[in-house]
């Protein structure tokens, strides 16, 4: 499971920072969290590929969260894409996608379906689920919770060489198969312990604080959470439905979460380390996201 932050900036790019857009790596697929104007290029500098994004998950449709997808789409029909592409996003998903993808003249080579989410709302994919929590801001907002389902135990390599298993044996057992050593048949669960929980992100989107995005990110594997100004400016980022990032970090500590990431930098903003250094005060793990920042979320 691997995090890329594609774009970090709040409301417009700047020269150091490229509208909002996250893509997760879930192994058999890419999740992408929002897609602001540049993020096609964004991939280009990346370490991610955007022709293996399946779903795409839209939080809102303020323009530095959308405005990228009609050319990304169309990039991937240039590239002969031909495998379906989910998009997910608030109440108003159908009629503002639809507007994005009927921009320019251009032929859809794939098949697009796009999902309307209230909060609340659970969707079941392949190995993993995604909640939704209502976030605080003008328009109709959602927080995304991504986590793993039906995670298996940690396979004990050493316990498996002592009872005779050889070669690709390992993978066998490790799929859950039984092997057969001598007159002896070795069973999945001799060597395989007991579940582990799944690993899960949470990211807010653009949100006042909320107690609904402190529930969803309750004990969650990483928080990615909006800090768009300094304390300082605390009362008027909340005015706008945006979070200081104290506020962030104040929640992260509240739901007990494993990291934290901040991410929609106001353009006032040329360094971070300021908002980093407000944060790690309430939460030390927290860390100011760059552009291009890869992050391996690792299994407990």
């Amino acid at each position: 499971m691997r995090l890329t932050f594609l774009g970090t900036a709040g409301s417009w790019p700047t020269k150091e920072r490229s509208a909002s857009a996250i893509a997760l790596d879930v192994e058999r697929e890419l999740v992408l969290f929002d897609c602001g104007e540049g993020t096609q290029r964004q991939f280009f500098q990346s370490s991610a590929s955007f022709m293996r994004v399946r779903r795409i998950f839209l939080t809102h449709f303020h323009g530095d969260h959308f405005l990228g997808l009609p050319g990304l789409i169309q990039s991937m029909c240039l590239n002969h894409r031909e495998e379906p592409l989910d998009i997910y996003g608030p109440p108003d998903a159908q009629e503002m996608v639809g507007r994005a993808l009927r921009l320019g003249y251009f032929q859809l080579r794939f098949p697009v379906e796009v999902h309307a989410l209230d909060a609340g709302t659970t969707v079941e994919l392949d190995g993993y689920r995604v909640s939704t929590a209502a976030a605080e801001h003008p328009v109709p907002a959602l927080a995304y919770r991504l986590e793993e389902v039906g995670k298996r135990g940690r396979f004990d390599g050493a316990k498996a060489r002592e009872l005779g298993i050889h070669g690709s044996d390992f993978a066998r057992l490790e799929a859950g198969e039984p092997v057969r050593v001598g007159e002896r048949v070795v069973r999945p669960e001799e060597v395989i312990g007991p579940p582990r929980p799944g690993r899960s992100v949470v990211y807010s989107g653009d949100s006042a604080p909320a107690a609904s995005v402190r529930r969803l990110a309750e004990k969650a594997t990483v928080l990615i959470h909006e800090a768009t100004a300094a304390t300082e400016l605390e009362k008027e980022a909340n005015e706008w439905g945006h979070s200081s990032a104290r506020q962030a970090a104040e929640c992260a500590r509240t739901a007990e979460v494993g990291a934290l990431f901040l991410t929609h930098f106001s353009a006032r903003y040329k360094e971070l380390e300021p908002l980093e250094q407000e944060a790690r005060l309430l939460f030390p793990g927290s860390v100011a996201a760059r552009d291009l920042l890869d992050h391996l979320i690792r299994q407990p």
